[in-house]
């Protein structure tokens, strides 16, 4: 079984400046991300993007939007010879419809487990919302959960050494 650490998005990633961020102009990536992703990749783990979407189902924003936000991130981490495994994200919104895979919720992280054969004993999450810690906790991942926009090299350097 491989390993994995799992990232949410908004305020790991990117920049979260408290509302949505709905357009590739507006997604500014937070500093050391380039570095953290290169650190587990290196490291044999498999770096998979977990993410809430719900502005899509508010019609602020569009999938394709959301597809443009991560192939800029792609080509951010190419610059450091790396890549994102995958991205996986839910584009509902619980004032809109319910869905069983919108944090905290775990349908998400479950799919991944499954696709990429991974063990949730040796794998991670890195979040900025207790959403994202109960999502992961409750599939049996280790999770921490940082302040929005804080750099994850730290944590990364941590978990390597685990």
């Amino acid at each position: 079984m491989k390993k994995a650490v799992f990232l949410d998005r908004d305020g790991v990633i990117n920049n979260e400046p408290g509302h949505y961020t709905s357009s590739v102009d507006d997604f500014i990536i937070n500093d050391g991300i380039g570095e953290a992703v290169k650190l587990l990749k290196n490291a044999g783990y498999l770096v998979i993007i977990i993410s809430n979407q719900g502005g899509i189902a508010k019609g602020l924003y569009t999938n394709q939007d959301v597809l443009e936000m991560h192939l800029k991130f792609c080509e951010y981490l190419a610059n450091y010879d790396t890549n994102i495994d995958d991205f996986y994200y839910c584009p509902h919104h619980d004032q809109i419809s319910k869905c069983l895979c919108r944090k905290p919720g775990n349908l998400l992280f479950e799919k991944a487990l499954a696709v990429y054969n991974i063990n949730p004993e040796k794998s991670f999450m890195i979040g900025d919302s207790i959403r994202d810690i109960e999502a992961a906790s409750k599939c049996g991942i280790k999770a921490f959960q940082i302040t929005p926009n804080e750099s994850i090299v730290p944590i990364c350097s941590e978990i390597i050494k685990m």
